[in-house]
């Protein structure tokens, strides 16, 4: 198999200051691409602000022969990150979504604040850097987006109800961007890293640390960035030398029939039969949803018109 590069291509990484983004950055710049840092040089929980990590990163990849700019915003305001691409290289054919930072509390004490926080960075931001780079990819008929999702935005979190709920947009977000993107050569997929740092430095001792690098993380990030990249709307779980894809499945379910009305009653009395995965399908879009209820009930309702 040939080697991936990037000559020519021009990568924005959000959040490559440190840890995971600092990695995607370095690795990308190694394999020739020219690199915008982002990076507002926050805390972990989003306070405050430096320049320091991200003109790290940018000293680092000059130093070892690389292309790179430092760029300081923060990515709700994505039109001066791209901006910063377009004034530095002159265009922008990458995006990897991946600043955030976490204010976790149970619900019952979630204050409003650190709900708005946590989505004006992890959702807003990657739609803000997004949109603003997708023009130039649309007229270029190329461009790669990850979106960073995790498992808490997967299956729900305890004490993580605004960092889930903000994850959880990003799925929605990057299949629909796939959609939309596909006859432009533009492929959007969703990762969920399992990845050491500063956020679990503290709680993870240093054999997990190691164990889970962010260079265990790096390569698939690489490999769906790539010119050869076919893989669309993919959700990747991903560290630890792991690699996967998930999907969603649906029971076969139980269709009642619409000549007649149907209490609750009738539904508790088929709940075994509606829940039961034996013989369940791949729930891959809305178009295979239509599907599953023609065949159950009989209607076609991709093809029905008044």
């Amino acid at each position: 198999m040939s080697q991936i590069t990037f000559n020519d291509r021009v990568v924005i990484v959000t959040g490559a200051g440190n840890g995971l983004g600092k990695a995607y950055a370095l690795e990308f710049a190694k394999r020739g691409a020219k690199v915008v840092v982002n990076d507002l040089g926050g805390s972990f929980d989003g306070e405050g602000s430096s320049s320091a990590a991200a003109d790290i990163v940018v000293n680092e990849i000059k130093a070892a022969g690389g292309e790179a700019v430092a760029n300081y915003d923060s990515v709700e305001y994505g039109d001066k990150i791209v901006k910063t691409a377009i004034d530095s290289f002159g265009r922008v054919d990458i995006v990897i979504n991946n600043a955030g930072f976490l204010r976790d509390s149970s619900f019952s004490k979630l204050t409003d604040d650190n709900w708005q926080a946590i989505q004006n960075v992890h959702v807003n931001g990657a739609y803000s850097v997004t949109k603003a780079a997708w023009p130039y990819m649309v007229e270029q008929n190329f461009g790669r987006v990850i979106f960073t999702t995790s498992a808490a935005g997967i299956y729900g979190n305890f004490g993580q109800a605004n960092y889930s709920a903000a994850k959880s947009a990003l799925l929605g977000l990057g299949k629909t961007l796939a959609l939309e993107g596909a006859r432009k050569n533009i492929h959007v997929n969703v990762i969920a890293p399992i990845a050491g740092s500063r956020l679990t430095e503290t709680i993870w001792p240093d054999e997990v640390l190691r164990a889970t690098s962010p260079d265990y993380v790096v390569p698939l990030v690489i490999k769906l960035s790539s010119d050869d990249n076919s893989e669309t709307g993919g959700v990747f779980e991903v560290g630890a030398s792991w690699f996967a894809k998930i999907r969603i499945e649906r029971t076969r379910g139980y269709a009642f029939g619409v000549e007649h009305n149907i209490s609750a009653e009738d539904v508790a009395s088929k709940w075994e039969q509606i829940c039961d995965f034996t013989d369940a399908q791949p729930a891959e879009s809305i178009i295979s949803t239509f599907h599953a209820v023609g065949d159950m009930v009989g209607l076609d309702l991709l093809n029905a018109k008044k």
